[in-house]
């Protein structure tokens, strides 16, 4: 599917198998996916090409609304608008979710966010009175993302364009690293600062983290998040 359809795929549920759609004009797209198995095409129906925006719905964390810019905000939330591009990241996913409510009980200080996606974290993060706020990402679709979310809601967030394993981690005393497990334990081990909240992985896999200790996780479904504090210094 990635081969034929670059550009994007719909995943859904249909009669409980796991249905692939995507729409194209290609005169050829049935024969280069028959390898795959069955293949079913049909006409596309009027409004097609909207017809994503209903995945993409606000959620409410807190004293935070977060949401795309065609929904109205809640009038006693601050909204933090997000729209999807091709970067991860509109507030809905769990991981996300946790990541935003640990936050929440966070003195407010300087902040980092790992892997920023679509910059939803940073920008969250700033509106809540986190300064400064850093944003990084090895994606330049994300970097742009980032950098139109964080202008969009008028937040001060500095968003760079740089690999969080590889690259020097911006001097911060609290970072946000919403990836994977275990490019979160290679963030630990390269960050400098005292507080670090992650997710990114399953309720079954828990970081380690030389050097840090554990002061909350929470789960959702099959999601983790984890607060971590710095020890031994």
């Amino acid at each position: 599917m990635v081969e034929v359809f670059p550009e994007g795929f719909e995943e859904r549920e249909e009669g409980g198998a796991l249905e692939l759609v995507a729409y194209t004009e290609r005169p050829d797209a049935v024969s280069a996916l028959e390898q795959l198995g069955p293949v079913r095409e049909l006409a596309v129906v009027v409004g097609w090409e909207d017809a994503w925006r209903r995945f993409h719905r606000p959620v409410r964390i807190g004293p935070l609304w977060i949401g795309p810019s065609w929904e109205t905000p809640e009038a006693d939330a601050t909204p933090i608008v997000i729209d999807p591009g091709r970067a991860f990241g509109t507030g809905a996913h769990a991981t996300t979710r946790l990541c935003l409510e640990l936050l929440l009980g966070v003195e407010r200080s300087s902040l980092v966010d790992v892997g920023c996606g679509s910059g939803v974290l940073a920008v969250a993060a700033a509106k809540l009175g986190f300064a400064p706020v850093v944003a990084l990402d090895n994606d330049e679709a994300a970097v742009e993302a980032a950098r139109a979310n964080a202008a969009a809601n008028d937040a001060d967030v500095e968003v760079l364009l740089a690999d969080a394993v590889t690259d020097p981690l911006p001097e911060s005393e609290i970072a946000v690293a919403n990836i994977a497990r275990e490019p979160v334990e290679r963030v630990a081990e390269a960050f400098a600062g005292g507080l670090l909240i992650a997710s990114g992985y399953l309720g079954n896999e828990v970081p380690s983290a030389v050097g840090w200790a554990p002061v909350e996780r929470r789960l959702s479904g099959e999601w983790a998040a984890d607060l971590l504090t710095r020890v031994g210094e």
